[in-house]
C-alpha cells in the first residue's frame, strides 16, 4: 500500500525543477563533480564515450529520489539491490552511499543563487533517509 508523500517533496522536487530550467542536462555536472570526489570511479565509465551510461544512471537516481519522497512504490528495494549490484561493478558501498550526496550538491550548484534554505533542509532530511537503505542493503524488511 502507498504511503502518504514525505512532507519534504515539494522542495525536492521544485529544487530539481529548477535545476532542469537552468541546465538541459545535469549528467556532466553530476559526474564530474563524481569524479573530482571519488576519482577512483572515473574508469568504470571507460567504455561510456557518449554519456549514454551515466545518463541513464542519473534518470533512475532521479527517478529513485522522486518515489522516495513520493509514494515508495520502489525505491527502497531498489536502493538496497542496487548497493549489492554495484559492489559487483567494484563500487564500494561507501562509494554509492555518497552518490546522492552528489545528485544533491550538483543541483545546487546549477541552481546558485536560486538555491534555497528549505531545498537545503528537505535534501539533508532525504538524504539521512537514503542512507539507510543504502547501509542496510541485506535487510529484507524494511521500515516503510
Amino acid at each position: 500500500m502507498p504511503r502518504a508523500p514525505d512532507p519534504h517533496e515539494p522542495e525536492i522536487v521544485a529544487s530539481l525543477e529548477r535545476a532542469g530550467e537552468l541546465c538541459e542536462d545535469l549528467t556532466p555536472v553530476v559526474y564530474d563533480r563524481l569524479f573530482r570526489e571519488q576519482p577512483e570511479m572515473e574508469i568504470l565509465f571507460w567504455r561510456d564515450q557518449n554519456l549514454q551510461i551515466r545518463g541513464e544512471m542519473l534518470t533512475r537516481v532521479i527517478q529513485a529520489i522522486l518515489d522516495f519522497v513520493g509514494e515508495r512504490l520502489y525505491s527502497r528495494t531498489l536502493i538496497q539491490s542496487e548497493v549489492v549490484v554495484h559492489e559487483g561493478y567494484d563500487v564500494p558501498p561507501e562509494v554509492f552511499r555518497t552518490f546522492f550526496a552528489t545528485v544533491r550538491d550538483a543541483v545546487r550548484e546549477v541552481c546558485g543563487d536560486d538555491w534555497r534554505p528549505e531545498w537545503e533542509a528537505a535534501w539533508e532530511t532525504t538524504l539521512a533517509d537514503l542512507d539507510w537503505y543504502v547501509t542496510h542493503p541485506d535487510q529484507a524488511m524494511t521500515p516503510v
